[in-house]
Parts: C-alpha cells; structure tokens; sequence
C-alpha cells in the first residue's frame, strides 16, 4: 500500500482509501446510521484533483468504474460508517425546530497527508431519503450539484474558508422541482460537518449532556488547542465568533452573497458551508439579493455582516448552558465586531494597493463605493482594472472612467486615491503586481455557471471542466480565457436562483 506523502507526490488508489467516522462514536441521539439510496445508471460529470489530493487520492481513480459507485453511494469505502446528523436551527431568522442532515449522508473521514488538514470528512449530498428530511426526496438536480462543486473549488483558489467538493456523480433519474430535472450527487470535503444548528438542536431541547458532549466533541476533533483553556467552551465560541467574522469580512472583499444564512448553514469551524442561491456581485450594489426566494432581502450583501453576527449570538445562547455566565457569553461575541473591522481594513486596503492604514483609507474606501453603487460599476471588472492606474498619467484612465455612468465622481476620487499613493510613495508596477494578487479576474458569474450546466443537461461535461480549470487560477491573466472575464452580456441579468435544488 502506497503511503501518502505530499513531498513525493504518492498518491492512493481507492482500494488503499479507508475511512473512519469519529462523529459516529457520539452517541446515537447525534445521528441516525444508514446507507445511501441508490442511484441508477451513475456516470461522472467532473471531478477535482485539487480536492483528491487533500487525501491524496489518485486522479487516475476518477475514470474507474468503481469511483463512479462509491460517490453515487451505490458502494462503500472500507471503514465507512455511513450516517445523517440531526441538527436544528433558524431559518430567516425564525426558530425552525429540528432540521438535520435531509440530502446529507457522511461516510466517514480520511487521514489527510497535509498536516495542517488533519482528517477529511466526505459527505455524500442527494443520496436519498433520511429522516430528516422533512416530506423531501432527499435529491439534489444535476444543476444545483454542478454550482456547489464549482463554487466551493473556486472559493478555495480565492483562498476563502470553505467545505470542498470532489465531485459530482450524475443520473438520468429525474425528480420534480419546478419543473423535472435529472439528479446528482456531490460530494462534500470538510474537517467538520458540524453547524450553529447542531449546538441549537440541544439547547432547545434543554438537554444539557447532548450539548456537552457535542461541544467536548467538536473541542476534541477540531479544536485541540483549546482544551487546555481556563474556560474551554468561552474559548470556542469566542474563536468561532472570530473565524465568522473573518470569513464574511472575505465575503464582502471578494463580492460573494451566500443567499442562505440559517444558522443551520453556518459551520462551526468559519468555513463557506451550503452553496445553494449564491452569487458573486457584477453590477455593484449593496442591497442586491442574490437569492429570489428571499422577499425581504435578509441575507442582501451589505446584510451579511450583521446576519453573521447575530447567528454568533444563536450560538451564543446555544452555549450559555455550558458558559453559564452571561457576561462571559458576550465577551466572547464581542470579537466579533473588533475581528470584522480589522480584516476589512485589511482586504480594502489591499484591494486598493495601500500597504500602511491611515485614518482616512475608510473614508477613501466609503466614497469609492458609494460612486460605484451609482453607476452600478462591475465590482471585479473595476477592481482588476484599477490595478493598471499610473499615479502621473491620468490621460489612460479611459479603461476605468468607461465603467462609471457618473464619470466626473470617478475623476474626483482618482484625485484623491493618487495623492494617497503618492503618500506611502507607492511604486506602479509593484502596486499592480500585488493587486492583481489579491483582485481575482474570473469569478463563478451566474451565466457563467448555467452556460455550463446547460450544456450538462445535454451530456456534455467540457465546459464544467473548463470553468474549473479556469476558477482554480482566479488571479492568473489566463489570455487565452479573456472572454470569462468580459463584462457579462445584458441577458445575464435576468438569471433568477432560488433555493430549491
């Protein structure tokens, strides 16, 4: 058996890949054991092997018939012990009750060779029915499958917190949503599974001991550090606290909208968790709504913040029974507002090419928004372009100047902008270099991903696989791949995503 060593590149065959399931030794009111319903005819529609290596499987092993079985949950890994958590949660800011793991179905973890990583989870999403869920045929569509596996590979190259996917396993099986659609199956990588929710599910209960042993549990396995803490569940939740607010300070800087922020989609360990109605941000505004099920416009971009913080504060009650002091409970939220603003600084600044903070970048990057908002100005075509500013020759900003309806604001704050520059004595092509590190040129656009899918939809998988190829290389000019980066056409605009997958 070839051990996996990431300094010689060795890799695993499927026969070598063995599971285990720490989750499944909590005690059986955590979850519900069972096997993934099967699926008929299975067949690839794409796969990663940025995420294989993350358990150092081989890529050879996608084109076995065997890897299609297992990720379609028609065949088990040695050592799976196959499993839906249960978990609760509140939904739009109303208390759900009890919801669980209702197209989910966790196999078991492998042993990751990168040290950091630890071990890896792989849960299947639409593999069937379980018990939670909740009158649903527990089916993803081949349409949904293909926008989280994109999605949750390209959030990683932009080096943003987030569950991976290894790939989708399509069938001809159809199901009903609004209309018929073929199903899939996507499997999910993370070091935990675990969501605000699941410490809910308890406290609403008032069962205190489930609540200690899924805390002590999740310490344990992906905590470590804090075991040794004065106060270990302070600790947690203040380090949650901080990790939330540092993956939603990432969300705004790279202009993504999650659309769904249930506190049962919010993962314990700040990661992107759940990609359903999602959206990357195009013409700028911030009370754009990226889902259309949401009337009321909660989880809008300029929302997220606040949403996340208050779903801390869920957590926060959650865990009161174990903290048992109030005041500690809100000292560790309070981090939350402290961390946010400071990794926001931190983004802006580096989106705009400042290295030192001064007192006005702020205000520099409030005026640069709200210009932006007016004229509606596509927020990664803007930001990858103003990498190409000079300091002293303003006659070639036309590239930039042509986004902005209100041209004269945009030559008003340039002023400003350049006498900043000019302040810590910013050279132009280092600035360039490092902006372009930091301002992706291709995101996941929505038209983008339904090109893609609808070409799926009719068994073609190429421009899956092209997509991926050029999302895992977001800030790389990629020439030959320009036309992913264009402006998108008018139509584009017209794309609705909703819940339902």
């Amino acid at each position: 058996m070839n051990s996996p060593d990431p300094l010689t590149g060795m890799r695993l065959r499927l026969s070598e890949l063995v599971l285990d399931n720490s989750f499944a030794r909590l005690p059986p009111a955590h979850y519900t054991r069972m096997q993934a319903t099967p699926l008929p005819e299975p067949y690839l529609v794409c796969a990663s092997e940025s995420a294989a290596a993350l358990i150092a499987l081989d890529s050879e092993e996608f084109k076995q018939p065997q890897f299609t079985e297992i990720f379609s949950g028609n065949a088990r890994l040695p050592g799976s012990m196959p499993l839906s958590a249960v978990y609760s949660g509140h939904q739009f800011g109303v208390w759900a009750g009890q919801l669980g793991d209702g197209r989910a179905i966790l196999l078991g973890e492998a042993t990751s060779p990168l040290e950091a990583q630890g071990s890896i989870e792989l849960q299947l999403k639409g593999a069937g029915a379980t018990p939670y869920s909740r009158m649903g045929d527990g089916r993803a569509v081949l349409r949904s499958s293909i926008r989280e596996f994109l999605c949750s590979e390209a959030m990683a190259a932009l080096g943003i917190p987030t569950s991976r996917a290894l790939c989708v396993i399509g069938s001809d099986k159809r199901v009903m949503r609004e209309t018929p659609e073929t199903t899939a199956v996507v499997t999910r990588m993370s070091q935990s599974f675990v969501r605000f929710g699941s410490f809910e599910h308890w406290f609403h209960q008032d069962r205190k001991e489930e609540l200690k042993t899924l805390a002590d549990y999740v310490i344990a396995h992906s905590y470590p550090d804090l075991q040794d803490a004065s106060d270990p569940y302070h600790a947690l939740l203040s380090e949650v606290t901080r990790r939330t607010a540092v993956l939603v300070a990432h969300w705004q800087a790279v202009g993504f909208m999650h659309g769904v922020l249930n506190t049962d989609n919010m993962s314990i360990l700040g990661q992107t968790l759940d990609y359903g109605p999602f959206g990357f941000m195009e013409s700028y505004d911030p009370a754009h709504i990226c889902n259309h099920t949401d009337q009321q416009g909660r989880y809008a971009y300029r929302m997220q913040p606040r949403i996340c913080e208050w779903n801390c504060f869920a957590l926060g009650q959650a865990m009161l029974p174990l903290i048992d002091d109030v005041d500690a409970v809100y000292d560790a939220l309070s981090v939350f507002k402290i961390a946010y603003a400071e990794k926001m600084s931190a983004l802006w600044n580096a989106k705009l090419g400042l290295h030192v903070n001064e007192a006005h970048d702020v205000a520099l990057t409030e005026k640069l928004l709200e210009i932006m908002a007016a004229s509606r100005v596509d927020f990664p075509v803007f930001f990858r372009r103003l990498s190409g500013l000079k300091q002293e020759d303003p006659s070639g900003d036309a590239p930039l100047r042509d986004l902005f309806i209100d041209r004269s604001a945009f030559d008003a704050w340039s002023v400003e902008y350049r006498q900043r520059l000019r302040m810590e004595q910013s050279q132009d092509e280092a600035r360039r270099q490092a902006m372009n590190r930091v301002n992706p040129k291709y995101v996941l656009r929505n038209y983008l991903a339904q090109a893609a899918i609808d070409k799926a939809q009719q068994k073609d998988f190429s421009e899956v696989q092209r997509l991926l190829d050029i999302l895992q290389h977001p800030f790389d000019e990629q020439e030959e791949n320009a036309a992913y980066a264009a402006l998108p056409p008018d139509w584009a605009a017209g794309i609705e995503v909703s819940c339902s997958s």
